[in-house]
């Protein structure tokens, strides 16, 4: 080798092509990922906030048909509503599916002429009083009216009194 190269490279190190980062340089790299992930998910959480969180239930004043598709001393349910409508020869009313007792969906067992709750043993007459079981009360009555159009409308939101029938 000639001398000039040697003297090169006894005067300074070799430098290496990759260059280690320093703790400091590691430190903030971490941090400003650190603080971009939190950012990133505040940004998320904000975005959520503002879309509009709202629940759509189904309504509770409901069309049950009009008054010839129910048989004379007949119980119907209405599954989607959750509700019997029973026709006898004083009128029309709606009757909830729902026990008193712990909320379960009620059947209605025709070969008994009761509706019945199959979880604890609740058993209604068809107007919803209270036959026997750990129900504390019969089953509420909802409001049933006539529309200009000859539909049963069933407002589940009034109650009333057992013994109000609709007559037609």
């Amino acid at each position: 080798m000639s001398d000039v190269a040697v003297t090169a490279m006894a005067g300074k190190p070799a430098e290496s092509e990759h260059e280690e980062i320093g703790r400091r340089d590691f430190f903030n790299a971490i941090a400003a990922g650190a603080f971009g992930i939190a950012g990133l998910g505040a940004l998320v959480v904000t975005y959520r906030y503002l879309l509009p969180n709202a629940l759509f239930e189904p309504s509770m004043n409901f069309r049950a048909g009009t008054p010839d598709l129910y048989p004379l001393d007949s119980v119907t349910y209405m599954p989607d509503q959750q509700v019997y409508i029973v026709r006898t020869g004083d009128g029309f009313y709606a009757v909830s599916a729902i026990c008193t007792h712990l909320g379960c969906n009620t059947q209605w067992k025709p070969e008994a002429s009761l509706i019945a709750c199959p979880c604890h043993g609740s058993k209604f007459k068809s107007d919803g009083t209270k036959v026997e079981g750990p129900a504390p009360r019969s089953l509420p009555h909802f409001a049933i009216t006539l529309t200009p159009d000859g539909e049963l409308l069933v407002d589940k939101l009034e109650v009333i009194k057992a013994g109000q029938a609709l007559r037609v």
